[in-house]
């Protein structure tokens, strides 16, 4: 199987990752994937990466991520690529976008006593594409575990910080999202203290299982705040006719 291999001639392949440096990427995310496989989502109009002068692929942070959401849903929903179309395509609304998040947050097993897997730093910066100095910055400010195991949410973290980071946002940047996160946790735990710190088991899981919920509303509420202020921005700006 042969990879794209960019030529001197292409220019602004900082912008972007080869389809090679893609699947090595994602392999240990998901150890089937392959270059005819990324080829046959591109056919399938699944994603679109941009192309080289030269006609080379090139993913973007946002192809990268669109990938690493179909590949999931491939995997842990078991759907088929026409469900997923229509899934991506309807992700903005809201009975697709909270219920996609409430499978996300139930796959986490909040109340889970089972032995979390962990990973090393080497493999943790194999798997994230991360480096020491990203890596150190991340536990600086909190967004990590602190030490050397880092857990799966540990990696999501690494990961999108990675992918963050060619936007030009640092650990910094994201340590507003942290205090957010910090202040909505302790929301959602004071609704349910009661339960929470209940002694009867079943109703300590009730709670638990109420609370998955109540996070996955949040995160669509969050997430639709996010879009009317990004619109205010976009609105404020000024239009082609005035530039002209």
């Amino acid at each position: 199987m042969q990879t794209e291999l960019l030529s001197p001639d292409d220019e602004d392949t900082a912008a972007g990752r080869t389809i090679g440096a893609v699947c090595d990427m994602l392999k240990p995310e998901f150890p089937d994937l392959s270059i005819s496989k990324l080829r046959y989502l591109e056919d399938q109009e699944l994603v679109t990466p941009r192309r080289t002068s030269g006609g080379y692929r090139l993913y973007g942070p946002r192809d990268v991520e669109r990938l690493r959401t179909i590949l999931t849903l491939q995997r842990d929903e078991f759907l088929p690529l026409k469900v997923i179309r229509e899934e991506l395509d309807a992700m903005r609304t809201g009975a697709v976008a909270s219920a996609k998040q409430a499978r996300r947050i139930k796959r986490e097993n909040l109340g889970s006593t089972d032995a979390v897997k962990t990973f090393g730093v080497e493999e943790i910066l194999s798997m994230t594409g991360a480096d020491r100095t990203l890596l150190k910055s991340l536990e600086q400010y909190g967004l990590v575990s602190p030490g050397d195991r880092f857990d799966d949410t540990d990696r999501e973290v690494i990961k999108a910080a990675v992918e963050l980071r060619a936007y030009g946002l640092e650990p910094r940047h994201l340590r507003t999202l942290k205090v957010a996160a910090e202040r909505e946790a302790g929301l959602l735990e004071q609704v349910l203290a009661t339960g929470l710190k209940s002694p009867n088991p079943d109703r300590r899981q009730e709670a638990l299982d109420s609370l998955e919920s109540l996070a996955a509303l949040a995160s669509h509420v969050r997430h639709l705040m996010l879009v009317q202020e990004l619109r205010h921005v976009v609105s404020s700006l000024p239009s082609s006719q005035e530039t002209v």
